[in-house]
């Protein structure tokens, strides 16, 4: 799954703005990790949290857009980094899903949901989001296993 679409917002969500009840949160933290991450297009830095970076086998938080993407699958690498390139080029709310490959082994699915922002500015914007890694991993490309 790979979508953009330009955004409809008149301003960037803003953390804290929509409420997230407990139970919310304890069921969704039943099935998926999440953790947030941001992209500086003045710079083409990405920032991860410190399970992103581990789930993207990167030694450290900040790393650029290829460095991020080596280890999905290569059927999606491109699709990824066409998304990523449309984001950085008009405000958009966009979304994609693959799989995180070890070894040439699928094993880790991870979604994506970000928008990008500020793009107004040539050489400036920001791109920010969230990953989701559901608890769960894929063994040898078929069956699945509970994520460590």
């Amino acid at each position: 799954m790979f979508k953009i679409a330009k955004t409809a917002f008149v301003a960037p969500l803003v953390t804290g703005t929509i409420a997230f009840d407990s139970p919310d949160n304890e069921l969704l933290t039943q099935y998926c990790a999440i953790e947030r991450w941001t992209g500086d297009l003045s710079n083409g830095l990405f920032q991860l949290g410190e399970r992103a970076a581990r789930m993207h086998r990167l030694e450290q938080r900040s790393c650029g857009l290829l460095n991020l993407v080596r280890c999905y699958t290569l059927q999606d690498r491109n699709h990824v980094l066409e998304l990523f390139e449309q984001a950085a080029t008009v405000s958009s709310s966009f979304c994609f899903s693959t799989t995180i490959e070890i070894d040439g082994i699928r094993r880790q699915p991870v979604l994506c949901v970000g928008e990008s922002t500020g793009l107004e500015q040539r050489y400036a914007g920001a791109i920010i989001g969230v990953f989701i890694f559901p608890r769960f991993h894929v063994e040898n490309g078929h069956g699945i296993s509970p994520a460590q």
